[in-house]
């Protein structure tokens, strides 16, 4: 499906329960959503093998990116995710950033592999937000970012150089069998912790 299309059928105004199902695509082309009001959608299973700009975009919607295969850089910078967010297992062979995004929902990033890095910088989430199973190679960090939920991180394996400078926990943090390189991850990793710590 061209991205051009996809983006048309996407930029158009949201109604509650509203959402377009776009399962299983495979988008030809870099699809440029960046500054847009978006209605739900559904992306489970898309594949996008150049990439994704949704850069400053507003998701008023649910949306879904479960299992997507995203190929080349994938841009979710300042982006507002308005109800829940999510993109459990999904595969980033490019770099990806969410720098400055905002989970109005609940953020759910279970099982994603990130192959070239991720950028989670400065984001704030007010739902829980998941990391469980997280399997990311070369430069990964949350500096700056604000978990207002709580945030589970259960079996996530990350890099060791993984930077959560100035990171703030509210509720509960789980860290269960999580690992920060060859050490586990443990509540001292992070700025602060306001709730109870699962370790």
């Amino acid at each position: 499906m061209q991205a051009t299309d996809i983006r048309s059928r996407l930029n158009v105004p949201w109604h509650h329960g509203d959402v377009v199902d776009l399962s299983g695509v495979t988008v030809a082309g870099r699809l440029d959503l960046s500054g847009l009001d978006l209605t739900g959608v559904d992306f489970t299973g898309a594949r996008f093998p150049d990439g994704i700009d949704a850069e400053g975009a507003c998701f008023m919607g649910l949306c879904w990116f479960r299992d997507v295969e995203i190929g080349g850089p994938a841009n979710f910078d300042g982006a507002r995710f308005m109800n829940d967010a999510r993109f459990e297992t999904a595969r980033f062979d490019g770099p990806v950033s969410f720098s400055g995004a905002e989970f109005r929902g609940i953020g759910r990033f279970d099982a994603v592999s990130a192959k070239a890095g991720a950028n989670f910088e400065r984001t704030v989430a007010y739902g829980n937000v998941s990391f469980a199973g997280l399997s990311a190679a070369g430069r990964l960090s949350f500096a700056g970012s604000e978990w207002l939920g709580g945030l589970w991180c259960d079996r996530a394996e990350l890099p060791g150089d993984t930077d959560f400078l100035d990171t703030q926990v509210h509720g509960r943090l789980w860290v269960r069998g999580a690992r920060r390189g060859n050490a586990p991850l443990g509540a001292d990793a992070f700025s602060m912790c306001f709730g109870y710590t699962y370790a």
